[in-house]
Formats: C-alpha cells, structure tokens, sequence
C-alpha cells in the first residue's frame, strides 16, 4: 500500500497545472532555456520529492531552480544550490556522492529525504503566499508517508514557515511565537514529533555574499548526525 500512495502522490504531483502563473513560467523557461543548456530538453513540470522514503533526516527546500530541478526533472541537481547542498551531505555521510548534475547520475541519499513546500520554480524564486497554500497538500501527504522522520532541516525562513505552518494546522503547536528562525537554532515542538533545525538555504544569493558558507551547511549536518545518534543510543 505505502509505494501505491507513493505514485499516486507522485503522479498527481508531476501532472499539476493548479497555479497559472508558475505553470506559465516553468514551461516559457523550458522553451526559452539558457545558452548553456539551450541542446537539453527541460522537464519543466512539478517535482516531487527524492532519497530515502525511510529516512530520519527531512530536508526542506522552497522550490525548483529554473535552470535547475526546473531543467533536470530532480530536486537540488544541477545548480549551484545541489553543488553546495550535496556536498554538506556526501561529506557528512547522508550522500554516497558529492555532486547532484543530472536525474539519471546516480545519486542516492542515505537516510535523508529532500522536498518542496513550492513543487514548480516561481519567477524570481519567489512563490506567492497563495501558490504555497495551493501546494501544501503534496507536503502534507509526503509527511504523512515518511513515517521515520527525526530531524527537519529547513532551508530558509519560507521552507522553516511552511513546516510551522503545518505543524500548527495539524494543532502539534499552538503558535509560532517561539519559534524564530535563525541558522543553526534549534527546537523541539511536540511531544514525539520530529526536532528542527534551521539553516539557511543554499541560494546562490547566501553562498555568494558569505551569508552562509561550505562549513556552515556541513556543520548543519554534522548536527542533524549527531542528534540522530544521540536519539538512537
């Protein structure tokens, strides 16, 4: 029953046309495309989520590059967000390799499971509060099927905000008051329920200015290993 529930997730996923605006978008990128990929056919359609459906460790991104996952048809591949954000894993043991270039390259994630709260790349990677009302559904039934999950990582102050905005519809918090998100801040939100541990996002915005560094993303996930051992013993 749960790898039905998957592809019927799946599927739904990949074949939704409910916001206009990024339906619009996604597909006039994938006609127009950059110079450098201008030879590659784009997927341009939704994206689910990738790694291991029995992992511990939930990694939360905002959603598909436009020359990334938007391109390659898989979550964090192909940019410079999956060049930082593979390597923090690979070297922190939830990757068996360091980079994520194409859907087909052989990546496998080691006890992590990556998503999107926004399933299609937004203009200006900026979806509105709407479109990420329309696609919560998708991450609801996903944390539904992850049955395992210990740690959150979200990346960013809209992935960190999408997770709190779930947890609280669900009534596991009663408010998001004491949850500021800040890189590196740790919480606890109900009893049983997965620990989440912020981060900033891998943008290319953060890596470029030092607003967040290879060190820093590796730390983050150093972290998540180490909570994830400390639960086990």
């Amino acid at each position: 029953m749960p790898d039905r529930e998957w592809r019927s997730l799946n599927q739904q996923i990949i074949h939704c046309r409910l916001c206009p605006r990024l339906v619009e978008y996604r597909e006039k990128i994938g006609i127009e495309k950059r110079r450098a990929f201008r030879e590659q056919e784009y997927w341009s359609r939704p994206l689910t989520g990738f790694g291991d459906r029995n992992a511990k460790l939930l990694i939360i991104g905002l959603a598909p590059a436009a020359h990334g996952g938007n391109r390659t048809g898989r979550i964090f591949t192909g940019d410079r967000s999956a060049d930082f954000l593979i390597r923090a894993l690979w070297e922190t043991g939830f990757a068996n390799q360091p980079e994520s270039r194409s859907k087909n390259d052989g990546l496998q994630l080691i006890d992590a499971y990556m998503t999107l709260p926004v399933r299609c790349a937004p203009p200006d990677n900026k979806p509105t509060r709407g479109e990420i009302l329309t696609c919560r559904p998708y991450l609801l039934r996903e944390l539904a099927l992850l049955k395992n999950i210990q740690i959150v990582v979200p990346l960013g102050a809209i992935a960190f905000n999408a997770y709190l905005a779930i947890l609280k519809s669900q009534g596991f918090i009663s408010s998001r008051a004491a949850f500021r998100f800040a890189h590196g801040a740790l919480f606890s939100t109900h009893e049983g329920g997965p620990r989440v541990l912020a981060s900033y996002h891998p943008s290319q915005q953060n890596t470029s200015t030092g607003r967040l560094t290879a060190a820093m993303l590796r730390d983050i996930f150093s972290e998540a290993k180490r909570l994830l051992g400390a639960a086990k013993t």
